[in-house]
């Protein structure tokens, strides 16, 4: 299925203009019939006149109804007796077949997501040639079948996915997407939102199988064979144009272009979150740990290089060995050193 943008620019007026004109010509036909027949002088003619200002004044309004007012990033899909008939893409004022009917199946569907125009459903006063072929003046309830050409915003809920080592986390998109092709939008998927959403779903789940929540060993996430650093909270950028392109190459045929997808929550899961946390608290303090002893060595070393160099103290092994012991422990030590003053000697 292709689209058919329409070529009628703006002629609604045009057409306004020459209903109304042809609805009073008929009016006065009817009025002038009627007194042609109480003046009996042209019963006949008048007669045709009655019956022809009858007919027009009766089937006139139907031009009315092909009537359509659009404004900038809108659309009309519109179809003919069940054949796709064209769409209506530019603002403007429009007439066209008063027979054709206006189509969006996802009119109604509401997900979490921005506006569809004008909210969808809602109640409102239909003029004469007014929305969708109303006829009548009063309030009804009128199904807003235009689609909206604006950039729009997804954001489904969070979903629990289990990353490459099993770990179950939690993860929410947010997707940016837009309407390119509007006939493929309506007639090649049943519900255009509906499938969008399925499609973000499953497209979440396929990418984030890949990656561990943090960086892990022998892991591989380019699919080149070699280990890498790629992780779900270090690559979230990389993770969410993955997760872009995989949704474009599902939603091609819906006509929907995906300009953005971007990853908006990320957790462990409630049931394994502390333990997670209590392994992160411990990494982190193994690796304070290493650096506070490779530095409290490296000062060792230099106070000892320092003594001998200068000559001050001539220090056997067992005292270097006691003021290793000491030195260690005052920098090594959670809390403030407590000094203790030797009178003797270690002999």
């Amino acid at each position: 299925m292709e689209e058919k943008v329409l070529s009628v620019k703006r002629n609604g007026f045009k057409v306004l203009f020459l209903t109304i004109l042809g609805l009073i010509a008929f009016i006065a036909m009817f009025v002038g019939g009627i007194v042609l027949i109480d003046s009996e002088k042209a019963s006949v003619l008048g007669g045709i006149m009655v019956a022809v200002g009858a007919v027009g004044v009766l089937f006139g309004w139907i031009p009315l109804c092909g009537f359509h007012v659009m404004k900038p990033q809108e659309a009309l899909v519109l179809t003919l007796f069940g054949k796709y008939y064209g769409t209506l893409k530019n603002d403007g004022f429009y007439w066209v077949n008063p027979f054709c009917t206006s189509f969006n199946p996802a009119a109604k569907t509401k997900l979490n997501q921005s506006g569809d125009v004008n909210g969808g459903n809602k109640a409102a006063s239909a003029v004469i040639f007014g929305a969708n072929g109303a006829v009548a003046g009063d309030s009804l309830a009128i199904t807003n079948n235009k689609i909206s050409l604006k950039i729009m915003t997804l954001n489904n809920s969070r979903q629990k996915i289990n990353d490459c080592l099993g770990n179950p986390v939690e993860i929410g998109i947010a997707v940016m997407w837009k309407v390119v092709d509007t006939a493929k939008a309506v007639f090649n998927v049943d519900n255009y939102k509906e499938y969008l959403s399925l499609q973000c779903d499953t497209a979440v789940r396929n990418i984030v199988r890949i990656y561990p929540y943090d960086v892990a060993e022998n892991v591989d996430t380019t699919g080149d064979g070699m280990a890498d650093e790629g992780s779900l909270r270090g690559s979230s950028e990389i993770v969410a144009e993955r997760i872009r392109q995989e949704i474009q190459q599902k939603v091609n045929e819906a006509g929907l272009e995906i300009i953005e997808a971007r990853i908006t929550y990320l957790a462990y899961a409630p049931e394994i979150a502390a333990v997670m946390l209590q392994r992160q608290q411990a990494r982190a303090i193994i690796d304070a740990r290493k650096m506070i002893v490779d530095g409290a060595v490296g000062m060792v070393e230099m106070a000892l290089d320092r003594l001998q160099k200068g000559g001050m103290v001539e220090l056997d092994d067992e005292r270097k060995a006691s003021m290793v012991s000491n030195l260690l422990v005052v920098l090594c030590g959670n809390h403030d050193a407590q000094p203790v003053v030797n009178s003797g000697t270690l002999y």
